[in-house]
């Protein structure tokens, strides 16, 4: 039983919230070491959003909003990490979710969507009964796409993602979103617009601004995605890491 009086409670959830889903059957094998890398980063970060993180935000919902076919697309540290919240923010901004797995199996499959069910949401794309096409340039199993949803979307945003595929689905054409928490790698690079910051705050702040965005003229929520700069942004979150020297 983790006791709320740690210092570390909440990181210590999260990272048990990882244990039980690759228990379950939900990750890969190397999901830990992925989640452990972000949580290092969040820990120099201060474990808060920040100013860039939120001004990105904006940006992003700005960006689903006005998107004819805007997908959300989830691994298992994702859903393990935040189900109930993506599925409120797809909702709010009128987007579809989608399964995408780079070490897709379909059993792995098979329990995220019973798992995405089981939490009210049934049309989650990217199935094993879905009508999957294949993306050439992507060389790994997640090159799979969704006919309705990733294949032909517009605006995908791509939380704890992997940078070749970010890289690819760019040069489509499509908007590509990433929430990553190091704002040096090749996802929040190559992706155009990076939110740094953790899945588990981003998405419920989005899906807060949502409805205040969705009221908004069109054209200033143009403006807004105009204006926007992601490498400056990044540059910004670099600097928002508070790294000491004088360790007493």
């Amino acid at each position: 039983m983790l006791s709320k009086a740690h210092p570390r409670y909440e990181s210590l959830v999260l990272r048990d919230k990882i244990v039980k889903a690759s228990k379950e059957g939900l990750l890969a094998d190397s999901a830990m070491i992925a989640h452990g890398r972000g949580e290092a980063f969040d820990y120099l970060l201060g474990e808060k959003t920040t100013i860039p993180a939120k001004r990105a935000m904006y940006v992003t919902v700005a960006l689903m909003i006005l998107s004819k076919n805007p997908v959300i697309s989830v691994n298992g540290n994702t859903t393990a990490l935040a189900i109930d919240e993506i599925i409120e923010f797809a909702k709010a901004v009128d987007a579809k979710i989608e399964i995408n797995l780079f070490y897709r199996t379909d059993k792995r499959v098979d329990k995220l969507t019973q798992l995405y069910k089981d939490h009210g949401y049934p049309e989650i794309l990217g199935s094993n009964d879905d009508d999957i096409m294949y993306i050439n340039e992507i060389k790994n199993p997640r090159a799979s796409a969704s006919k309705t949803g990733i294949y032909s979307a517009d605006t995908i945003l791509v939380p704890l993602e992997d940078g070749d595929r970010a890289e690819i689905l760019s040069k489509s054409g499509k908007n590509i979103i990433t929430i990553d928490l190091n704002p040096l790698s090749r996802t929040s690079k190559m992706s155009d617009v990076s939110i740094v910051d953790n899945v588990v705050r981003a998405i419920p702040f989005m899906t807060k601004i949502a409805d205040d965005l969705k009221s908004q003229d069109k054209e200033l929520l143009k403006g807004m995605i105009k204006d926007f700069d992601n490498k400056t942004n990044l540059e910004e979150s670099l600097n928002s890491f508070k790294i000491k020297e004088d360790i007493q």
